[in-house]
């Protein structure tokens, strides 16, 4: 078990699927947690089942492509808690297409979301953990950032993305006692996923030695130890959850 007792953790796109999980799994380990959304009932959601689990949680409405919305949030944060210990990038939107038919918004929107959203809550937070001297990012990327996927050019290119901001800023931090890492999941049972035609999950499952699918739950645990002391030598790495899908 991680001990993360009174760490305060922020955790984007925390309504649902992983993001959720995540939440709970810090909470569970004795972080205070801010949830944040897009909606600040989604956000409410899941700090109502961390309180409900004898938790803290401080849920916000935050649209992480919007810089001010970002240094918004953490000046709640700070105001609350007066430190911000993990910072765990989640948030992501899919709106895949085909290259030939993919429109500029649907590029663009992906990439401010999934990968300038990363960049927005990673500089709105690095100021404070390097006065701390000390702090957990992850920073949450996928498989199809290191493999891509047909339709998902613009998923797939955010993505990578995260990894290669990961890697930079770890560079950048490792010095001020601060671990930045990346988790990259494979195809994990969310309600995204669910969208996916039968045919192609079956496909899928073939590729993936494990032969099931992922939990969020399987992702929660990696990001819980992360946050953790024990992973204080770790930084800058890119670690994949997916059953052996990409070896």
């Amino acid at each position: 078990m991680a001990n993360l007792k009174d760490k305060i953790a922020v955790v984007t796109g925390a309504s649902r699927g992983i993001g959720r999980a995540i939440a709970l799994r810090l909470a569970a380990e004795g972080a205070k947690v801010v949830v944040t959304a897009t909606t600040l009932d989604g956000a409410q959601k899941t700090a109502d089942a961390i309180r409900q689990s004898g938790g803290e949680a401080l849920p916000v409405q935050v649209n992480v492509a919007d810089a001010d919305s970002v240094t918004q949030l953490f000046k709640t944060v700070m105001d609350q808690y007066g430190r911000v210990d993990i910072l765990v990038n989640n948030a992501g939107i899919t709106r895949d297409n085909l290259l030939v038919r993919m429109s500029q918004e649907e590029w663009q929107t992906v990439l401010d979301v999934n990968l300038t959203g990363v960049f927005n809550c990673i500089k709105a937070v690095t100021r404070t953990m390097m006065k701390q001297r000390a702090g957990k990012i992850i920073n949450i990327s996928s498989v199809v950032g290191e493999i891509g996927n047909a339709g998902q050019a613009n998923y797939s290119a955010a993505k990578a993305g995260i990894i290669g901001l990961t890697k930079s800023v770890a560079k950048e931090l490792a010095g001020r006692n601060i671990q930045v890492n990346c988790i990259a999941p494979g195809y994990i049972q969310t309600d995204m996923t669910e969208q996916i035609p039968e045919s192609a999950k079956e496909q899928l499952l073939n590729a993936i030695p494990s032969g099931r699918m992922g939990k969020p739950e399987d992702v929660a645990g990696l990001v819980a130890f992360l946050c953790s002391s024990d992973a204080d030598y770790i930084t800058g790495q890119v670690i994949n959850v997916d059953g052996g899908m990409v070896m």
